[in-house]
């Protein structure tokens, strides 16, 4: 019975601080500084009035250059999400995440729409700041996604925003999204930063092999077959 009753207290314990005020913070605003969290960004005035805003960030160890392209891909029947598809495809997102540069959803632009899965809302994107900003809406109104891009150095700050008009689910979403939501948007956030690093290593490299080659082939006599240079 003791250890029953421990129990019990042990887990009320468990779940009132993991729904405290300062665990609530943590997961909707997990990485980014407390003036990244405040502060404005691109798209905030797509949806002004919501209830509820979760902001978070990485830094990545590659440019702006190198982030953009996996951002634009991204989508249902596109190049995923970055994080756990086996459990985004148990509500119908249809997401595979990518492991390569896609070509063919190089070309977002504003006012393309995306569909959600099958049953998901359609997002329309209000804002395509290349290498800076994207803001996806989806078409009720009562969300907004938004992903900025602030160079910091040799670094990328990636910062994710959502904003939701949702006040019937509050509640819901203290308890069951905000952690849920911190741990798909972590994968997400991380899958991104190592698919951007890893390119940026891949064109690093192939900078390289290239004033190797011209430091090894100062005249180019060795570029093209049968072309001789004087």
């Amino acid at each position: 019975m003791r250890t029953r009753t421990f129990v019990l207290v042990a887990g009320v314990v468990a779940v009132g601080a993991a729904l405290s005020p300062p665990a609530l913070r943590r997961y909707v605003t997990w990485g980014a500084t407390p003036g990244e969290a405040a502060g404005p960004m691109p798209g905030d005035d797509l949806v002004p009035d919501a209830d509820l805003i979760s902001t978070r960030a990485v830094t990545i160890a590659a440019p702006p250059s190198a982030v953009w392209p996996w951002l634009v891909q991204m989508g249902s029947g596109r190049g995923g999400a970055y994080t756990y598809d086996w459990i985004e495809n148990m509500f119908g997102l249809n997401m595979h995440s990518a492991d390569e540069i896609l070509p063919q959803f190089q070309g977002l632009a504003a006012g393309d729409v995306l569909p959600l899965g099958q049953d998901g809302p359609d997002m329309r994107v209000e804002i395509c700041d290349r290498e800076r900003a994207l803001a996806f809406r989806s078409l009720d109104g009562d969300w907004v996604w938004i992903f900025e891009l602030r160079p910091d150095g040799d670094n990328t700050r990636l910062i994710s925003r959502n904003r939701v008009v949702s006040p019937r689910r509050r509640a819901v979403y203290n308890v069951v999204m905000a952690p849920g939501s911190l741990i798909m948007e972590h994968h997400m956030l991380a899958g991104l930063k190592k698919r951007a690093e890893r390119l940026q290593r891949t064109m690093e490299g192939s900078d390289e092999d290239l004033d190797r080659g011209r430091r090894d082939d100062p005249g180019g006599r060795d570029r093209g077959a049968g072309h001789l240079v004087p």
